[in-house]
This record gives C-alpha cells, sequence and structure tokens, in this order.
C-alpha cells in the first residue's frame, strides 16, 4: 500500500487523463451507522461521471444505501464496514467496497475498473478536502484501481426555515440561501445543499408561494450549539417577519415520522403543536427566531431536505 497526500499526487501525476474532483465532504452518522459523501465530480462541471457514479455504485456491493446527483455533484449514503463488490466492464463498473468512522476523519474505499480506476484513487486524491490517499492498486488502462480516501470528519446538520417574509418584503429562499453563503465561511462549516419544500397551497397564512427552505451543512465535531447560535443570529438580523422558526436535524437519517409529516404539510393544514410534538419525540429542535408560526414550516422542510424535487411538487 502507498500513501499519498494531495501535494504528492500532483508531483506524480503530469497526464491530461487525470481530471481532479474539484470538492470531497464526508459528515458521519454514528447513531444510525451512516456515511454521507458528498463529491463536486472533476472540475465541477463532469456531469456525464457524475450521473455514471450515481448509476454504476448502486448496482454493486451492499453499502451504497442511497445516491443522487444535483448537476456535477454526487451525494452517496453509505453504511458503514465492508462489503464485496461484484464488478462487470460497462454494467457494475465501479463501487465503494468500506466505510469507516475514526475519531476525527472518515475513511472509504473504493474499486473501479479502467477509467473508473483512475476516479478511485486520483482523481479524487486531488480534491479539495482530502487529507490523503491510501492506493491498494493504482488502476489505469484495463486495470483495477483500489484506494482509500482519508477526509475530515464532519457533522451533518440541516436548517429548516420558514416565515421570514412579509407582505411588504423579503424570500424565504433568497434570504436562506444567502445566509448559508455567510456560514460557508466559517472555518469549520461548509454549505452543502438548498432544498425549497412546497406546502399546503391553500394555506391561509401563506405570503405568496407557500414553501419552507431546508439548508445542510457539515460541520466540525463539537461545534454544534456555536453553528446554532450562529444561523440564529443571522435569520435575527437578516428577516422581514414576526413569525420566523427554524428546525434543527443533526442526523443523516430522517425520521420516518418527520417525512410523513412533511407529506400531510405538502396537503393540509397543520398546528404549531403537532410540530412540536413529532420534533421533541424524533430529537428535532424548534427554535423560534422571531415567533413560532414558522415551526410548522421549518419542521416540514427537513422531511424532504434530501430530495429536491420531490420537495418542490405540490401536494397530491
Amino acid at each position: 500500500m502507498e500513501i499519498l497526500k494531495p501535494e504528492q499526487i500532483k508531483e506524480l501525476l503530469d497526464e491530461a487523463w487525470v481530471s481532479p474532483y474539484e470538492r470531497i465532504i464526508m459528515c458521519a452518522d454514528e447513531k444510525n451507522g451512516l456515511v454521507e459523501i458528498t463529491e463536486d465530480h472533476a472540475r465541477g462541471t463532469c456531469y456525464g461521471g457524475a450521473a455514471w457514479e450515481v448509476r454504476h455504485y448502486q448496482e454493486t456491493g451492499s453499502l451504497v444505501k442511497d445516491a443522487r446527483r444535483e448537476g456535477a455533484r454526487n451525494v452517496f449514503t453509505v453504511g458503514l464496514g465492508e462489503g464485496e463488490l461484484e464488478l462487470t466492464p460497462g454494467i457494475a463498473a465501479a463501487g465503494i467496497e468500506s466505510a469507516k468512522i475514526d475519531e476525527n476523519e472518515i475513511k472509504v474505499g473504493y474499486a473501479g475498473l479502467a477509467g473508473a480506476g483512475v476516479a478511485v484513487a486520483m482523481c479524487r486524491g486531488l480534491a479539495e478536502g482530502v487529507n490523503r490517499v491510501e492506493v491498494h492498486e493504482q488502476g489505469g488502462g484495463g486495470q483495477l484501481g483500489r484506494a482509500s480516501l482519508v477526509v475530515p470528519k464532519y457533522e451533518k446538520i440541516t436548517i429548516g426555515i420558514d416565515d421570514t417574509d412579509t407582505d411588504e418584503a423579503g424570500a424565504t429562499w433568497a434570504l436562506s440561501n444567502e445566509i448559508g453563503c455567510i456560514l460557508d465561511e466559517l472555518e469549520w462549516a461548509h454549505y452543502l445543499n438548498h432544498t425549497i419544500v412546497q406546502l399546503y397551497t391553500k394555506n391561509p397564512y401563506r405570503t405568496q408561494n407557500g414553501v419552507s427552505i431546508s439548508i445542510t451543512f457539515a460541520v466540525e465535531p463539537g461545534m454544534k450549539e456555536k453553528f446554532v447560535d450562529e444561523v440564529v443570529s443571522q435569520f435575527k438580523k437578516y428577516t422581514s417577519s414576526n413569525d420566523t422558526a427554524i428546525a434543527v436535524h443533526d442526523e443523516i437519517a430522517i425520521p420516518k415520522a418527520v417525512k410523513k409529516y412533511t407529506q400531510k404539510a405538502k396537503n393540509q393544514m397543520v398546528e404549531i403543536e403537532e410540530a412540536e410534538k413529532i420534533a421533541k419525540e424524533n430529537d428535532i429542535d424548534l427554535i423560534s427566531v422571531t415567533g413560532e408560526q414558522g415551526k410548522i414550516g421549518a419542521l416540514a422542510a427537513i422531511g424532504l431536505s434530501n430530495d429536491p424535487d420531490e420537495a418542490a411538487k405540490v401536494g397530491k
């Protein structure tokens, strides 16, 4: 086995066929035995490579529990442990064969045939956010490539938001995105995702379109309390409404009861008391920023935070 840091890979390789991934971030959920991998594919523009991987990674082995693509970005939910890959050229040519959480790092093992083998070790190894690569087999040409990627351990924190606007001013989707970008400037947090959740369209309390928002982050372990304080401070500073509230979820897995609640909020009126009950039962914090009404939509935003396309749909 050869252990390489990104700068060493750069020194070793000067090949046009090695296209660096832009950034890789991994979050740990030890309670549920999961790792979530967010990969910005080669140069942040390789939509085709991202789509190829999402298909193939779900066809090989058993560790990949879920996979989705957002442009050139892939998000994989992976179970902990090891699993054998059945690699077949053109059909199931690459996959994830191991995932392990250590005290301060996450290690994920990849394997791939031919070009996918190059991506496994070298292209990923050049990404922002990688500590080192443990190369088992380098790959390239018609060869198998196997390598373990070692990255800093982060925790996933999803913030649900609602009621930041009024009839006169504001836009919750835009404010949430801008605050996400502000928080991304913190050295210990990375802004990962923004989801718009369409709520019940006949809600008399809606400003106009009736949506709530989730924004998702990777945050260094031990920084949750400080991070949430910063989130509350930013929304309190910039909201236009007296009804603003947020929900805070700190796991990769989303409880079934919360998903069910979100579907209900897309199709009918929901009371604040029900939102508070569901949140408490599922260890989700509901925080009043300037008021209580926003708690309903804030919790609903959590349930579909991992599925932006489904979240945008009008209830049935």
